[in-house]
């Protein structure tokens, strides 16, 4: 019997080797990737029943890279496993088309049960209801934040010029001119009443697009 196929998104390389670990003896892990860039590649080329990935990943975190998935790989189910506690992230994540939402700090057979849960809602009619198995989601009610008023690319380049990335490496990257670049991170900025770069950065930290 074929073990399930399963694709690894995570930029912690040890983690990684430990969750690989962790899943090999009951799926066949097909691949592992670093950033969410490299994701949508792998995920067209492997088209895996499951991909498992953290929210926060370098290039493409892992909600946006799970919206461009829903179009590349439509039949592939999508586990988020974060550290991000903040019911936030998992609402974001779930309304991306996530079919679980675990935390880090979870017992491993957690994250084991959602990947079966996801496999057999893959055998059966999508409910408009998502499963979240995350089971103890913070509400930070002290500092709440709201979803960025962002388009996608606009988080994409949010998300770039945040971890540093030049106008040019940001063109190169999302295959677009550096004056449209400038143009978005100027709307950015704008929107987000951002003057600096650093500013940039802390939001997008906030946020959840990069990791510190």
């Amino acid at each position: 019997m074929l073990k399930p196929r399963i694709l690894l998104a995570d930029d912690h390389r040890i983690f990684v080797a430990g969750l690989q670990k962790l899943l090999e003896s009951d799926f066949e892990v097909v691949g592992t990737v670093e950033d969410g860039r490299a994701l949508l590649i792998a995920a067209t080329r492997l088209v895996p029943d499951v991909i498992v990935t953290d929210v926060s990943m370098p290039l493409l975190n892992g909600i946006d890279a799970a919206k461009q998935l829903a179009t590349i790989v439509p039949q592939t189910k999508i586990v988020f496993l974060s550290q991000h506690a903040d019911a936030l992230f998992a609402a974001e994540a779930l309304r991306a088309g996530g079919a679980a939402y675990v935390l880090k700090r979870e017992a491993p057979d957690q994250l084991v049960a959602a990947i079966r849960k996801a496999l057999r809602a893959k055998q059966t009619p999508a409910s408009p209801s998502r499963t979240k198995t995350a089971s103890k989601l913070r509400t930070n009610s002290t500092h709440p934040k709201s979803p960025l008023p962002l388009t996608d690319r606009q988080k994409e380049i949010l998300q770039l010029a945040a971890e540093g990335k030049s106008l040019k490496e940001i063109a190169f990257i999302l295959n677009i001119s550096s004056k449209t670049v400038e143009f978005h991170k100027y709307r950015v900025m704008r929107i987000l009443g951002a003057r600096t770069s650093s500013a940039l950065t802390a939001i997008a930290i906030r946020h959840g697009l990069i990791a510190v």
